[in-house]
């Protein structure tokens, strides 16, 4: 059972934005974007002259049992040589987190490998992986509401740490297949429409890859208006976890930053389990990936880069932390024309 209460953005903190940004040392809409995302950050903070203080960038990682249907071009262990990876600070998430300023979180949501215990690394195991969803439910119901749960309660600790903007990345070999299924079904596209080539993986895989989604969604029929079948059919355990941290962040007035693919497959089953939580999330990047596209189309949220970026890891969401504070840097640190002494185009 999933129990979240997400009320609607504050309109009058962002009527007061947009206000503001009309009485700014500048001409009418000059900062584009970056205008209209101060209003949203505006609505989720309910203040308009909210000030970011911390952030933290979330990594969940998971393995999955599809891999052996040949979904991959990498072994499983990747995922957990990649998690020790990120402890060391020797990812490319890592060098991007120190960037932007952002602490990183690892979360072990059901990696195949044993992890060692590291302060930045925390367990939220469901089980050393998927099953084969090929062949049967990627996990049981039990299971798909556990790692929401824990997603939920991640999001209301770091409330309680005041962290007010988090960056979501994953790591799992194989999650692309996951997340392709998962935006066919609740998108209501084709498995070749929403299905590439992940890490890389050459034209018959592809193809193998594209048959084994729709082999999946032909054998699991799963509901697409109903998140918690979805993710247990033929989701993965990040993709679950960061559902429910988005869904936990929406709830806590914590804008969520979505990083890729798999990232943006979450933020469908959290939109399908509760459709406000859309308004607390901020797109990062536009992949290469084509349901990446997709999804970001569906949910109705606009990338605000694109640079062709595939890794995950949320590396894209760290990237644009920093575009995300200036914006309200500029709502808030600004001088109007009055407190200037410069005159406005009237």
């Amino acid at each position: 059972m999933i129990n979240i209460n997400i009320k609607p953005l504050d309109s009058q903190s962002q009527e007061d934005a947009r206000s503001r940004q009309s009485t700014l040392t500048k001409p009418p809409g000059s900062l584009g974007k970056l205008e209209e995302l101060s209003a949203q950050l505006a609505g989720i903070y309910q203040n308009p002259m909210h000030k970011i203080e911390k952030k933290m960038t979330v990594v969940a990682a998971g393995d999955h049992g599809i891999v052996s249907e040949g979904v991959s071009q990498y072994p499983q262990d990747v995922t957990g040589q990649m998690v020790l990876n990120f402890l060391t600070g020797g990812a490319a998430i890592n060098t991007i987190s120190r960037n932007s300023n952002s602490d990183i979180m690892v979360i072990d949501t059901g990696v195949k490998s044993e992890l060692p215990d590291h302060p930045q690394l925390r367990s939220m195991r469901i089980a050393p992986g998927t099953e084969n969803f090929a062949q049967q439910p990627a996990m049981t119901v039990e299971q798909a509401e556990k790692c929401i749960n824990n997603g939920i309660d991640l999001a209301n600790e770091l409330s309680q740490q005041n962290i007010d903007l988090v960056a979501c990345g994953e790591m799992g070999i194989g999650n692309t297949t996951p997340a392709s299924a998962i935006t066919a079904v609740i998108c209501n596209k084709a498995p070749e429409e929403v299905t590439g080539r992940g890490t890389g993986i050459n034209e018959e895989s592809l193809n193998l890859k594209i048959s084994v989604i729709d082999k999946s969604i032909r054998l699991h029929t799963p509901n697409p208006t109903d998140g918690i079948e979805v993710l247990s059919k033929i989701g993965g355990f990040e993709i679950g976890f960061l559902a429910g941290l988005m869904l936990g962040c929406a709830s806590n007035n914590i804008a969520v930053l979505i990083d890729g693919f798999i990232c943006t497959a979450a933020a469908l089953i959290a939109s399908v389990i509760n459709p406000i939580s859309k308004d607390y999330m901020l797109g990062s990047h536009q992949s290469v990936e084509p349901g990446h596209i997709i999804a970001l189309e569906h949910l109705g949220i606009e990338p605000l880069l694109n640079l062709n970026l595939r890794l995950g890891e949320g590396t894209g969401a760290a990237l644009v932390m920093p575009i995300v504070e200036a914006a309200m840097k500029c709502l808030t640190d600004m001088a109007t024309f009055g407190e200037a002494g410069v005159s406005d185009s009237s």
